[in-house]
């Protein structure tokens, strides 16, 4: 993501001196906004939607709608200023930029490459996905009013705040971080968030069981195609522009995704006797995930260890290690998004292109991990520190009699089918 960072002053003199933003560049960033929205909506929705159960679908789905809305607004109006501001702070940026007001129609990134308008509204799509990803942790069980002050609060005070030191000249850049498209910032802060937030919640009643089984497989299927294709605008997008290290960033991901599926089916198939279509879905996730960081910066042979990695790790943490700690991360999110990111993050350092670092492969591993750590630090106090005010303000779980109906009657008024359909 190293595309991606710049400062005040290479704004203000692009203000002075206006140079017309690329045609290229900037359709192919548009094109890649449109392609991350669409992992969120419908992508997360139907994947999400599909592994519930048919009372709380809406609510999975509601959820996620919800969740492109507040955060679009949240990012415009002071997101992005505390994200992006100038300043020395390793943490945060300033408030220089609330409202876009320092934004004019011309205003062009570092390069004149792409109009910052465009690079303000990729950025969003990243806000966007990131909370929605933690509603899997505690679906089918969280008070909606309490899923909008917790989320709200931990995207002010860890998402933005890893965004900062990744990409906005923090702590992570100052220590040479790769993380190119959000191994850091999105998934292991998303991951560590949904395992704090269903710790907290508490277990769905009934869990473990059969009771507890997806109810539209299909849907999940469908949802994890649309984040796969969404994910090379993503990967790809984070490049900032059409070029070669786009280029790379595609082949990258299509191969590590590719690898992590058939591990998984693998995986399945040697242990469970059979490969299932919920697995080679979670399996193209976990890929997907652990790429994320590196896309930019690792070879293809780099791209199938990763992704193999991911997925042998992710399905042990899955099917394996949440079972006997007794945790119920009901849509699997720190299990794919936490552990998927802290491997991917990890293996960035190891798995090198030439020139993709001035470390050496020892040094950027260790920095890789110092940003894992603080990463899983941060989100993990933000994290709890959020789900409290909630508790205290709100209360965090349904009623039992809720939670049986199904939150898409008692939270929304709505029922996903009835007889006839």
């Amino acid at each position: 993501m190293a595309a991606f960072f710049f400062t005040a002053g290479s704004l203000q003199a692009q203000e002075e001196a206006p140079v017309a933003p690329d045609s290229g560049d900037t359709a192919w960033m548009l094109t890649s906004t449109v392609l991350v929205l669409l992992m969120t909506l419908p992508g997360l929705a139907l994947f999400y939607g599909g592994l519930v159960r048919a009372k709380n679908v809406l609510s999975i789905m509601v959820q996620c709608f919800v969740m492109a809305a507040l955060m679009s607004v949240l990012w415009v109006v002071f997101g992005y200023s505390l994200a992006t501001g100038s300043g020395e702070n390793p943490f945060f940026g300033d408030f220089s930029k609330i409202l876009l007001s320092h934004m004019k129609e011309g205003t062009v990134m570092d390069g004149g490459a792409i109009p910052e308008s465009v690079f303000v509204t990729f950025q969003m799509t990243f806000i966007i996905i990131t909370p929605a990803l933690i509603v899997g942790a505690f679906a089918e069980r969280m008070k909606f009013t309490a899923m909008l002050i917790f989320t709200t609060i931990w995207a002010v005070l860890s998402y933005i705040p890893v965004w900062h030191m990744a990409w906005g000249g923090g702590l992570f850049h100052r220590w040479d971080v790769i993380d190119f498209a959000g191994g850091t910032v999105v998934h292991i802060n998303a991951g560590v968030a949904g395992l704090a937030a269903c710790l907290m919640v508490g277990k769905r009643k009934g869990y473990p069981g059969p009771a507890l089984t997806p109810h539209q497989v299909p849907f999940t299927v469908i949802g994890a195609s649309l984040l796969w294709v969404g994910w090379f605008g993503f990967n790809a997008g984070s490049a900032a522009a059409a070029n070669a290290g786009a280029g790379m960033a595609m082949i990258t991901t299509q191969t590590a995704t590719s690898v992590a599926v058939l591990v998984w089916m693998a995986c399945e198939w040697a242990i469970q006797g059979k490969p299932t279509a919920v697995g080679v879905a979670t399996g193209a996730v976990a890929g997907l995930v652990a790429i994320t960081p590196a896309a930019g910066s690792t070879t293809v042979g780099g791209a199938i260890v990763i992704g193999a990695a991911s997925a042998v790790v992710c399905y042990l943490t899955a099917t394996r290690i949440k079972h006997a700690v007794g945790v119920d991360d009901s849509l699997d999110v720190f299990g794919v998004h936490g552990m998927g990111g802290i491997v991917g993050a990890l293996l960035t350092g190891v798995f090198l292109r030439e020139g993709a670092s001035d470390l050496g492969v020892g040094a950027q591993t260790f920095a890789q991990f110092k940003s894992v750590v603080v990463t899983v630090l941060w989100s993990g106090v933000v994290s709890v520190a959020a789900l409290t005010v909630a508790k205290v303000t709100v209360g965090l779980r349904v009623s039992d009699e809720d939670e049986i109906i199904g939150l898409d009657r008692t939270s929304h008024g709505e029922e996903a089918y009835n007889d006839e359909g």
